[in-house]
């Protein structure tokens, strides 16, 4: 286990390094600069434009640039905002929370549900069955951005029972206000580990034990508890990375709909003014956390499934 842990967070540092490379790099690719967005609305002279490339260091050599940044990483300093002017750890530290409340009020929908109908389709069968994959394909059809439309006409626009948009003041409003973008951000996903769900209990009702088990006698709720759904739920973790990773990314999506002041809407808008420090520190986390859950999932895995040696897991 140890070593196991140790090579894989080998394995985390190098690919960090690669990607915090990709991610420096991509934006200097792209058309645009950011000095004359910082200057738009004003007389963008030649001189206006050396003095801040001076100040932010833009007129560096790529490499000394990214040299420079990757040692304040390391430091915990993502540097200064070209938008904001303030430091990007500030920006984050006053955004984090409304995203990580949105993302873990998601991912509860996400598991309970997706649990719940996964469960309901492979046991019940029949109608049931066929009402919940009728349901899980139109989730997985759904886009983000379409849900919120949708909820946002409904529950906010027709019956008035939720806000349109806004991240509120004070606790229960916060949470008042992330509701629809929660539903918005967990419909794909609940039908995604539903279908999984379904899928891996139908291949464990099939397995020999849960038949032994049934003809011993043993209660129908005992074998699905004990038998099948304890033997599904490898496969249901395997999907924990990819369903993590999948609400981080779409919350750009969710909270630019929803007007929330999170760390994805200041993704799109850093994106759009090419704030260079802003987009880099984003996405160097959003890698970083989607590494560390994946991790955290091939640590566990053995756990709930002990037929499975560590780094062999599979979504199979």
């Amino acid at each position: 286990m140890l070593r196991f842990a140790a090579r894989r967070l080998g394995e985390l540092a190098a690919t960090l390094l690669g990607a915090s490379f990709v991610i420096f790099g991509a934006l200097y690719l792209a058309p645009g600069d950011p000095a004359s967005f910082l200057l738009s609305g004003r007389a963008a002279t030649p001189q206006a434009l050396a003095a801040i490339d001076a100040q932010y260091h833009l007129d560096d050599p790529f490499a000394e640039q990214y040299l420079r940044w990757l040692g304040q990483v390391l430091h915990g300093d993502f540097g200064r905002s070209i938008e904001y002017r303030t430091p990007v750890s500030t920006l984050l530290a006053a955004r984090l929370p409304t995203t990580l409340l949105l993302v873990a009020m998601a991912l509860l929908l996400v598991v309970v549900f997706g649990l719940v109908l996964g469960r309901l389709g492979a046991v019940r069968g029949g109608a049931v069955d066929a009402t919940v994959l009728v349901g899980t394909t139109l989730a997985l059809g759904t886009p983000s951005f379409v849900a919120a439309i949708v909820l946002q006409g409904v529950f906010a626009v027709d019956l008035h029972w939720f806000p349109s948009g806004g991240s509120g003041t004070g606790a229960w409003q916060t949470v008042r206000h992330l509701v629809l973008p929660a539903c918005a951000l967990a419909l794909y996903l609940v039908g995604m580990l539903a279908r999984v769900t379904r899928s891996a209990m139908l291949e464990a009702l099939g397995q020999e034990h849960v038949a032994a088990a049934r003809s011993r006698g043993v209660p129908e709720r005992a074998v699905i508890r004990r038998h099948v759904l304890r033997n599904s739920l490898g496969t249901v973790l395997t999907m924990g990375g990819l369903v993590v990773s999948t609400l981080v990314v779409c919350t750009v999506l969710v909270e630019t709909a929803f007007s929330l002041d999170g760390i994805g809407q200041l993704l799109d808008l850093s994106t759009t003014t090419k704030d260079f420090p802003v987009v880099q520190a984003i996405s160097l986390i959003i890698v970083a956390l989607f590494m560390v859950v994946n991790l955290l999932v091939d640590l566990l895995h053995p756990l709930v499934d002990p037929q499975v040696a560590l780094g062999t897991r599979s979504l199979a």
